[in-house]
């Protein structure tokens, strides 16, 4: 998500918030995250005064979305599965998607189904070990392909899921086994998610606005500093050099 929105605004300011010490959103009731992302947020407005806000997780912005816009007057750019285009890419009619246990059965994807995936077949599995994963490879750190295999036989087992041509990534750390994920899927499947959109969104309710530094963009994270430490290569990559907790 941050390596497109650099893409598409490399002048905008960012203030990149990890909250490592609520994780994992996935197993959490829909209350407690609710709960939780209204709060964090609503802190961090009033020590940052961003002017705008991203809440770049599928499962945060599937339940406090409406929450959140409430509670900010600010505007807030949620990340959905991206089932619309997945729907317009699929040529079998089958789609599958990829997400937590507590994306995947809320009525916000019900909705986008309804909505954009009409006479599609969406088939839906929660794969929490792609999370784990994926903090593994962003460190550098080795992590089990068993992971990746078994989210990917889970969505093929089940009724016609050898007929899934797109898979739509719903979790924001699953683009960072997109490799893995295609070399287990073969190359009949195309993955779908929402970082291009995300950030095209953004530019456009920030178009026309200047930009100015006025501090070095930063990550912040609610857990250990020094595991967050261990992220320092992948974020000095996307520009950002200072790490520190909120």
């Amino acid at each position: 998500m941050l390596a497109e929105l650099r893409k598409t605004l490399p002048q905008a300011p960012v203030i990149y918030a990890a909250d490592i010490a609520g994780l994992p959103y996935g197993t959490k009731s829909e209350a407690e995250i609710a709960a939780r992302v209204a709060g964090l947020l609503g802190r961090m407005a009033e020590r940052y005064h961003p002017r705008l806000i991203c809440i770049a997780c599928n499962t945060a912005s599937t339940i406090a979305l409406g929450m959140v816009r409430d509670v900010l007057e600010i505007p807030i750019v949620g990340t959905v599965p991206a089932i619309k285009p997945a729907a317009e890419l699929t040529q079998t009619g089958t789609i599958g998607l990829l997400g937590t246990e507590a994306t995947i059965r809320q009525a916000y994807v019900d909705k986008l189904e309804e909505e954009f995936a009409g006479g599609k077949r969406l088939l839906r599995h929660a794969a929490p070990g792609l999370v784990e994963a994926a903090e593994a490879k962003l460190r550098g750190q080795a992590f089990d392909p068993a992971l990746v295999t078994h989210a990917v036989n889970g969505l093929r087992a089940m009724a016609g899921g050898k007929e899934i041509d797109t898979v739509v990534l719903a979790c924001t750390h699953f683009p960072l086994l997109e490799e893995e994920l295609a070399a287990a899927f073969g190359p009949e499947v195309q993955f779908v998610h929402g970082a291009y959109g995300i950030a095209r969104r953004i530019a456009h309710l920030t178009q026309g606005q200047a930009f100015e530094r006025v501090r070095r963009d930063c990550a912040i994270t609610t857990g250990s500093l020094e595991a967050f430490q261990q992220l320092t290569p992948a974020f000095s990559a996307l520009g950002i050099e200072t790490l520190s907790r909120f």
